[in-house]
């Protein structure tokens, strides 16, 4: 039943193989090169919930996690309100119990081997601003991300622990030679997807983020 909720959700989500025409995180482009993207983004609320298990990117713990948040956007919430998919979906790390975190930062640190944990979240239609009803469901919370800027790196094909570990490492040491951004410290990366898990390999469209700020002159 859980399995055929997932596939269901998903059609509502996106139609066709190709990224759907949904309302998304306004951003601005302050630097592009061949290799990366640097965009100020601005700040939106997002619904977020823990994953199962080690791994982001499983597709159990994804389509469970998926269908706690897809649940909460279609009704399940105080106001028995549905309200309208966006997109991407983003996944990332977080941090351990033992680091300080401010709850609006979506910024990741990693944490040792045997306490990795992964959230997954939907943004929030910006409509509703800081009056979003509440979940009914207790694995879900409601967090504003405030506003900040990242650098991205877009690929296609699926996304992988080990695609995502190999990409991070990558953007990392092209950053470390960009004179104007540096990576903000405590920052890991995050994943955004904006299509479903069926669309082919070549369609699809993925980001990893990392959270940077400006050098010091």
């Amino acid at each position: 039943m859980q399995y055929w909720l997932f596939i269901c959700l998903l059609f509502l989500f996106v139609k066709t193989t190709e990224v759907p025409d949904l309302e998304t995180v306004e951003f601005k482009v302050l630097k592009r090169n061949d290799q990366y993207e640097i965009r100020e983004v601005e700040s939106y609320f997002i619904a977020e919930t823990t994953m199962p298990g080690k791994n982001g990117f499983d597709f159990t713990g994804a389509s469970q996690s998926f269908n706690a948040l897809a649940e909460y956007l279609f009704g399940k919430n105080t106001k028995e309100k549905p309200m309208e998919m966006t997109t991407p979906v983003f996944t990332r790390k977080t941090k351990s119990e033992g680091e300080k975190m401010d709850m609006t930062t979506p910024v990741i640190s990693r944490k040792a081997e045997d306490q990795d944990k992964w959230t997954m979240s939907f943004v929030m239609p910006s409509k509703y601003g800081a009056n979003l009803p509440f979940p009914k469901d207790s694995s879900v919370t409601i967090k504003e991300v405030p506003k900040r800027i990242i650098a991205v790196v877009a690929f296609s094909g699926f996304v992988t622990d080990q695609e995502v570990e190999r990409r991070e490492s990558t953007l990392r040491t092209l950053l470390d030679k960009d004179p104007e951004f540096g990576v903000k410290d405590g920052a890991s990366v995050e994943v955004a997807q904006y299509n479903p898990p069926f669309t082919l390999p070549f369609n699809r469209r993925n980001e990893i983020a990392i959270e940077v700020e400006r050098q010091q002159a």
